[in-house]
């Protein structure tokens, strides 16, 4: 059995689960999650805690029920307490502006950057190049996240470009005659 999926996960009392056949939904003060599992892993709820097992002994269901529990406490952890990314623009010139569901950002180019934020994430900006990206779901607040990065990630001379906030850049030395 997989070490992860040994661990069961303590559910808060504000967080209602509900466990269907290959479904799961977890709703909590910030909002609902639903999450659709494969037919090799099995959910059991006793009390204020939920434990998973793989139904054979394969290891594609060893390795999906460590990957269930992963989610599952995930999802817990995002309508209990969300999640959050920062990033930082390092660049003159580079400045961003959260609009409602639009992130515009300056990057250096020849055109602005309107970035639409994916349903269920907010951007704020509290400096103009201080980025945090805010959601319940842990997948898509990394891939807005990600995504905004990918416009124009570090360059390895200058370090110019939209870092997360804990990323070092190793600088390259410029070149010498």
């Amino acid at each position: 059995m997989s070490r992860v999926a040994n661990n069961p996960i303590n559910v808060p009392d504000k967080v209602e689960i509900g466990i269907t056949e290959g479904r799961v939904s977890v709703k909590g003060p910030m909002g609902t999650l639903v999450q659709d599992f494969g037919a090799q892993v099995n959910l059991v709820r006793e009390g204020n805690q939920i434990s998973f097992k793989a139904i054979d002994g394969s290891i594609q269901a060893n390795a999906m029920s460590g990957t269930a529990r992963a989610l599952v406490a995930n999802m817990v952890q995002g309508v209990t307490k969300g999640f959050e990314k920062k990033l930082t623009l390092v660049g003159v010139g580079y400045r961003a502006q959260a609009a409602g569901q639009t992130l515009n950002l300056s990057l250096g180019f020849s055109h602005p950057v309107a970035y639409k934020l994916p349903d269920g994430v907010k951007a704020e900006t509290p400096t103009q190049t201080d980025i945090i990206v805010k959601g319940i779901d842990k997948q898509r607040v990394g891939e807005a996240a990600a995504q905004i990065r990918a416009y124009r990630p570090p360059e390895p001379y200058k370090g110019k470009g939209v870092r997360y906030a804990n990323e070092v850049v190793k600088l390259k030395e410029t070149k010498k005659k």
